[in-house]
């Protein structure tokens, strides 16, 4: 039976309404779950969540980047022939508050509170890396994406494999620290022949590749 008029209308937005505060429920469950398996309290989890959601809309400049390439100059009647006209200008790189700097400082605070082994770490953020520089990709207008579960399942893998005792803590900072490096960082080439002013690293904000991917790694082990 199909429904017409304001009435039908209004109950579409409702289920959206519904459909959307359950999808928050489950990703802040989701979220709660993850932090309990590396160790961190109700409160501190709250601060972590709301600050995320804050810092997602603030950027920190890092430095600027010249980028530039060529075009073709039309040809004029009665001029030379087409030639190529070489044009430069300045991004400027920042990071993301929400997307990048707060979970760096919080894998940087599981390093010392949870004592990882370095040496198996490294090992794990290197390997994240080279997956997240793989399956990486520029997208026009936008900036670099990836699919979404590779880097996590990797953390999480290379975790189990390398460090099977500290797995939770290993698998969120080597999903963090490795789609940063493999993903952002050593795409900033891609990011060089891009239009735009700026490029920001974690940009997408709060839910973006990089804190998703703790998150998920960590459920995942």
């Amino acid at each position: 039976m199909f429904m017409r008029g304001p009435f039908a209308i209004n109950r579409l937005f409702i289920w959206i309404v519904i459909l959307a505060i359950l999808s928050l429920f489950v990703v802040l469950g989701a979220i709660s779950v993850a932090f309990e398996k590396l160790g961190v309290s109700g409160p501190m989890v709250s601060v972590l969540v709301i600050g995320s959601i804050i810092g997602s809309r603030f950027n920190v400049p890092l430095f600027k980047l010249q980028t530039g390439g060529k075009r073709n100059l039309p040809r004029q009647p009665n001029a030379m022939p087409e030639r190529l006209l070489t044009f430069s200008h300045f991004m400027v790189i920042g990071i993301n508050v929400g997307g990048g700097v707060i979970p760096l400082l919080f894998s940087l605070y599981l390093v010392f509170q949870q004592e990882l082994a370095l040496f198996q770490l490294l090992i794990a953020v290197g390997l994240v890396t080279g997956v997240s520089y793989l399956f990486s990709f520029s997208i026009p207008g936008f900036g670099i994406g990836m699919p979404v579960l590779v880097a996590p399942f990797s953390a999480a893998l290379f975790a189990l494999l390398l460090n099977p005792e500290q797995a939770p803590a290993v698998a969120y900072v080597a999903g963090t620290l490795g789609v940063l490096i493999g993903a952002d960082l050593l795409r900033l080439k891609d990011v060089r022949r891009a239009p735009g002013k700026y490029a920001f690293i974690g940009g997408a904000g709060t839910f973006d590749g990089v804190f998703m991917t703790g998150i998920i790694a960590v459920l995942l082990t």
